[in-house]
């Protein structure tokens, strides 16, 4: 397996533990739960799940349509703007949540959501590359 397609399986795993810690963290403390329930999502759907189908689809689709990976440069950036998409919405999510009159949170979440998107697009862009019809 291809080192980058192990650090997005670790990658998954690694924002499964955060989310879940993240979980017990808010029925820790209820009282400040509601601010964290979108940054707990988002590790967990992001973070685990997305991590995860980007790793297996990059291991298991190039296979099963008999051909190479389009762009394995494309590959290598994804990995990069997907953690830093993620990382950033789950750090700016709560103070957003709080209401933090600081524009910089608000701004950073915007950035985050778009390297966010941008990831996804270069993963749909790269698999339909990879398995398009002869």
């Amino acid at each position: 397996m291809e080192r980058i397609i192990v650090w997005y399986l670790r990658m998954s795993v690694i924002y499964f533990a955060a989310g879940a810690v993240l979980g017990i963290v808010m029925i820790l403390w209820p009282e400040e739960a509601g601010y964290y329930i979108t940054a707990h999502a988002h590790l967990n759907l992001l973070g685990f799940m997305s991590m995860m189908i980007y790793g297996v689809g990059y291991h298991i689709l190039p296979r099963f349509s008999g051909r190479n990976i389009y762009s394995p440069r494309i590959m290598h950036i994804q990995f990069w703007i997907a953690n830093a998409g993620l990382a950033g919405m789950a750090l700016s999510w709560p103070f957003v949540a709080r209401g933090d009159v600081s524009q910089i949170f608000n701004t950073a979440l915007l950035i985050s959501s778009f390297l966010s998107l941008a990831a996804v697009v270069l993963f749909a862009f790269n698999m339909l590359k990879t398995i398009k019809s002869a």
